[in-house]
């Protein structure tokens, strides 16, 4: 956890620029809800192809039953993914800056890939929970060294929906892969069925601009937000260029992942 790693002037830049997107995103016609909870997770064309696009994806209590929005569409959507850092100007800059390139030399990437970016809203009091998952089961690599990249772009309080984590959790070993099948479907390839020790978990809050550093096999997750204040985040997921990236994850993409 490193704190003051983002200045506070690119917090801002980073909202403001996502306020614009969110401005000109026009929802009718396409509307892709994220399953924040691990065991219902849903894949549709618009979310499985995203790899290398910006795309808008709703909260699950954004809807009425009629299927109009309960809020407007910017206290609405849960996330924006998965290339914002390769296509937005703005989170470009941002995020391969010399001081985000040089942190990654210092964790131990020599030729350090992006492989994806997503802009989280945590929205006031629809705010969904995030069950508590590994980033390795989403994006697989041999061998297993991803790192996650968690900016607070406003302080991330147990109020308002914090990462929570189990300490030494990465040691404990992948326990499940979310795979594509031999019908294009995808599926949880479970290797360890034994549930989260959950009363280990301790609360991360943080203060703006701080960034969290998360192993891709550390076991962490979020609860919901029913407070009325917002926790934007922003993440991004480093690879290893030599690592090979497997075939079955969900993120696909016809372009090679490109480094800093």
């Amino acid at each position: 956890m490193l704190e003051g790693f983002a200045e506070d002037e690119e917090c801002d830049a980073l909202r403001e620029r996502v306020a614009e997107l969110v401005s000109e995103f026009d929802p009718a016609g396409m509307v892709s809800i994220f399953s924040t909870n691990e065991q219902n997770r849903i894949a549709d064309e618009y979310f499985m192809s995203s790899g290398d696009k910006i795309r808008f994806f709703f909260e699950e209590n954004a809807f009425l039953p009629d299927g109009t929005l309960k809020q407007t569409k910017e206290r609405s959507i849960n996330k924006i993914g998965h290339a914002l850092h390769d296509l937005d100007p703005v989170f470009n800059q941002f995020s391969r800056s010399e001081k985000i390139k040089d942190l990654a030399t210092a964790i131990g990437f020599e030729s350090p890939l992006l492989a994806q970016s997503m802009y989280i809203f945590k929205q006031p009091n629809i705010g969904g929970e995030v069950s508590c998952h590994q980033d390795s089961t989403f994006i697989y690599t041999e061998p297993t060294e991803l790192v996650g990249l968690w900016f607070a772009l406003e302080d991330a309080t147990i109020a308002n929906g914090c990462l929570w984590a189990i300490p030494g959790g990465h040691k404990r070993g992948l326990k499940s892969r979310w795979v594509r099948s031999e019908n294009g479907k995808m599926q949880f390839q479970t290797f360890d069925p034994e549930p989260w020790p959950e009363n280990e978990l301790v609360p991360l809050e943080v203060m703006k601009g701080s960034l969290i550093l998360l192993n891709g096999l550390l076991p962490h997750r979020s609860f919901e937000n029913r407070s009325p204040r917002s926790r934007h985040a922003y993440t991004l997921h480093l690879i290893h260029a030599n690592a090979k990236y497997s075939p079955d994850n969900w993120l696909q993409r016809p372009e090679p992942f490109h480094g800093f």
